[in-house]
């Protein structure tokens, strides 16, 4: 295949990705999204392929890496539940981060195959590319296994706080400028060249595992978009070592995207966007939260909830991780449709980062064939709650705390709510009393317009169904 073509088809698949980017920003166009960017992948491999020209040695290992790739993806997309596709998520991009890494090792002791130069003299812009691409890929990949291992529940979502750590990342951070530098001026000096690319990474891998540490985990769904950002730019630096042309622009979507889409999360928690992409964030907390009294709990059973509902006018419904734990969204479904046939007005409120990855809650009541148009996000639908007749949260707990709106000593102080506690009535359904996922108590349980619904999301809402 001649250069130019491989370059118009590079171009389209180009386009099909933007495309699918924007298709993946609605839910009504995402399907289509989803084939846009099918096809454009599909351009982008069989050009590189067709290009690339290997012998048949180098068919046999793409076909094998191919199958041995693809099956066991297809296998995990066909097992994995919706709870866990945010740790699913994670560990992709840790893949994307270490395959960055690889690329750079073989560009390094391979330069002649890519194009770039001898074993003796790689040329200088070629080895900022490698040096910008490696590190980036291997803070990637320590940063997602932490945020893995936190969303599966292999290490604790609390906040770990180390001491002196801003001085140590600070301190990494100069260490990996003044190595890249050196890297890149040791020409001609392959053995240090190459021991200096692996101090590289080494030094990129403990600081992407210690900026994540300190995360807590309610503030993982910008993590895990903030890591999407690093994969992308990883993805795109190691295409200008490849000189291909669909890596650079695939890269540059996914990196500037998911970029954009941690800011428009980060102004949804109320934090810095810059302490974010610094891995500052979610490490420090406001102190105690304030005593809640006495603590008294007024508990419901589901036809105390039935009936609130059936002779209620409106009602806003909640989802939150607890719905996804409990796979309740048909079950959701079914008591919404239950309701509006009751001439019940039924609306569904999302919190921006709602679960435990972007566009949770979305994918959840999408899946259950719930109307696009019965959908809001916080700005949209936040001042509807004071003139509500009742508020079902099931099982979002840190996204409905009004201690972040009016309890400055409390941990999430500052963070955009949804403002269930001023409906008249609020019913919150989840497993226990226990504290959500940043680990502290929730003021709401204790209000007096609010009554539990303790047990499985499911089949409380299962019961509430039968009693209508």
């Amino acid at each position: 295949m001649s250069p130019n073509i491989a370059a118009i088809l590079y171009l389209v698949s180009g386009v099909l990705f933007i495309l699918a980017l924007r298709g993946l920003s609605h839910p009504e166009t995402s399907r289509q999204g989803n084939r846009f960017g099918m096809i454009g992948m599909t351009i982008a491999v069989l050009t590189t392929l067709i290009s690339a020209g290997p012998d048949v040695f180098g068919w046999i290992l793409i076909i094998a890496g191919l199958g041995i790739g693809g099956g066991i993806g297809a296998v995990m997309a066909k097992r994995i539940p919706m709870t866990a596709m945010p740790q699913l998520v994670a560990a992709f991009h840790s893949l994307v981060g270490l395959a960055a890494v690889f690329v750079a090792a073989g560009a390094l002791y391979a330069p002649e195959a890519f194009g770039i130069g001898t074993p003796f003299h790689i040329k200088g812009l070629s080895l900022v590319e490698m040096a910008l691409g490696a590190a980036i890929g291997a803070l990637t990949f320590t940063g997602s296994v932490i945020a893995f291992a936190k969303l599966d529940g292999r290490m604790s979502g609390k906040p770990i706080l180390l001491p002196a750590r801003h001085l140590i990342n600070g301190g990494l951070f100069v260490l990996l400028i003044l190595l890249m530098v050196w890297f890149v001026g040791a020409d001609e000096q392959v053995l240090q060249q190459r021991f200096l690319f692996w101090l590289i990474v080494l030094a990129a891998l403990a600081l992407g595992g210690l900026i994540i540490v300190p995360i807590g985990g309610a503030d993982m769904p910008v993590v895990v978009s903030m890591l999407n950002s690093y994969s992308g730019w990883a993805a795109a630096g190691i295409g200008f070592t490849l000189g291909n042309t669909a890596l650079i622009i695939t890269g540059a979507l996914v990196g500037s995207s998911g970029a954009i889409l941690s800011y428009i999360m980060c102004k949804g928690m109320n934090r810095s966007f810059i302490s974010v992409i610094l891995g500052g964030f979610g490490g420090e907390s406001g102190g105690p939260a304030a005593d809640m009294g006495d603590k008294t709990v007024k508990m419901g059973s589901a036809e105390d909830a039935a009936y609130l509902m059936k002779n209620a006018s409106s009602v806003i419904i909640v989802p939150g991780y607890g719905m996804a734990v409990a796979q309740a969204q048909h079950a959701l479904r079914e008591m919404a449709d239950a309701l509006k046939a009751e001439g019940v007005s039924v609306k569904y409120a999302i919190h921006p980062v709602a679960g435990r990855m972007p566009g949770h809650m979305n994918v959840l009541l999408a899946e259950a064939n719930v109307p696009y148009e019965d959908v809001f996000e916080l700005e949209d639908i936040n001042s509807d709650f004071a003139q509500t007749d009742v508020a079902y949260v099931i099982g979002a707990n840190d996204v409905t705390n009004p201690a972040a709106r009016d309890d400055p000593s409390s941990p999430i102080y500052g963070m955009p709510i949804l403002d269930v506690d001023k409906a008249k009535t609020v019913l919150f359904s989840k497993r226990s009393l226990g504290s959500g996922y940043a680990g502290i108590d929730n003021a709401l349980f204790y209000k007096d317009n609010n009554m539990m619904l303790l047990g499985d999301a499911k089949k409380m809402v299962e019961e509430i169904v039968k009693a209508l």
